[in-house]
């Protein structure tokens, strides 16, 4: 007696387990060197004299990844690539939101109306200094001069990571920007207790060690940064530093959907409006590349401001982010390729070296007009 079995008795799902476990297997090397290089960067990154010098894990992380990724991993690409391409966008995306849980709405009740309007405007001015200088003076490509821009004007590699799929970079744009700010906000850590001392006398800068505080906080680079910077001005400066740079960092959120929704309409119209044989007239028509984990990053800001969550748990999501973005830096760097970086020229450190020179100074402008105009 033969036994037939027809297409329609065969369950659906369990032809669908394989294929599925197997898309999980391929993501298993590549994931792994991620996790090794992020445990790699985050154990470096909790020595005193690497955090003294405002080295995060992320910082580190990508430095690892940049090794590696010109040295040994070119053997192993072909089989790690599907999970290192999923640590550097999923995993990204992912660490962006739970960062959320680092912050809250009554952070802002700290700092005043005039130091959200402060950050407003230092994040604004640097970002548009950095398109028209980067773009119409320097001749660097837009995806170049906008990452270098939101990593200077928002919060330092975090923004340059979360802007990258807003504006389809490329791995090398993004080490790039990266690198100009690991070496201008390192610089800014030595600069910044300095300019308290001189500050001292000038008083350029109102309100004393606070006021100073979110000067730090709204001009410089990297969150390890600011704290670094701060601690060494003092205990009230590093307070009010880290609280003014946690508000420059909610802001990271709007500053994507208004940069995806510029870019949508701006391509629109390069693509509309193009003649014949100028570049344009063949592209297809733009969308909005909305990124939606923005709203989540809201969403999860709100939720942390309702103080639902045991601070355990909160601690221990937070440990879970910093692996999680540390995984996205380490796969970063492994896909970026030295002569690539040598390529972009010294054109992108010396665009970066302008907004640094901003942030000292029109910052220190914006913070005297701001405070000054509202006391």
């Amino acid at each position: 007696m033969t036994t037939t079995v027809s297409a329609s008795s065969i369950n659906p799902a369990a032809m669908s387990v394989e294929p599925a476990s197997n898309a999980f297997v391929r993501l298993l090397p590549g994931l792994a060197i991620s996790a090794a290089l992020a445990a790699a960067g985050m154990t470096l990154g909790r020595i005193g004299w690497l955090q003294a010098h405002g080295f995060s894990a992320l910082t580190l992380a990508i430095v690892l990844g940049i090794l590696v990724g010109n040295t040994l991993y070119p053997r192993f690409a072909a089989t790690c690539g599907g999970g290192v391409s999923f640590s550097k966008q999923s995993l990204l995306r992912l660490g962006v939101v739970l960062y959320g849980l680092r912050l809250t709405v009554q952070d802002i009740g700290h700092v005043g109306f005039a130091g959200v309007a402060t950050d407003a405007l230092v994040l604004s001015s640097t970002f548009a200094l950095a398109c028209y200088i980067g773009i119409k003076w320097l001749g660097l490509d837009r995806n170049t001069a906008m990452l270098i821009g939101a990593g200077s004007s928002i919060c330092g590699a975090a923004a340059v990571m979360a802007s990258e799929p807003v504006v389809r970079a490329r791995a090398e744009q993004v080490t790039v920007a990266v690198a100009t700010v690991v070496v201008f906000g390192t610089f800014a850590i030595f600069l910044y207790p300095a300019l308290f001392e001189l500050n001292q006398h000038w008083a350029l800068i109102p309100g004393g060690a606070e006021g100073f505080g979110i000067y730090a906080g709204s001009t410089i680079h990297e969150v390890a940064q600011v704290v670094a910077a701060a601690r060494s001005v003092g205990p009230h400066a590093a307070d009010t530093a880290v609280i003014a740079k946690m508000v420059r960092v909610m802001m990271l959120a709007p500053f994507l959907i208004m940069l995806s929704a510029w870019l949508a309409r701006h391509d629109a119209k390069r693509a509309g409006g193009g003649q014949a044989g100028d570049g344009y007239a063949a592209l297809p028509k733009a969308k909005l590349a909305v990124p939606w984990f923005a709203f989540a990053f809201v969403a999860v800001v709100l939720f942390n401001s309702l103080r639902l969550l045991p601070a355990s748990a909160v601690a221990l999501t937070n440990e879970i982010d910093t692996v999680l973005l540390a995984m996205a830096m380490a796969a970063l760097g492994l896909t970026t390729h030295i002569s690539s970086i040598r390529k972009a020229g010294i054109k992108p450190l010396l665009l970066a070296l302008i907004l640094f020179v901003w942030l000292v100074v029109g910052g220190a402008l914006i913070n005297r007009w701001v405070f000054g105009w509202l006391s």
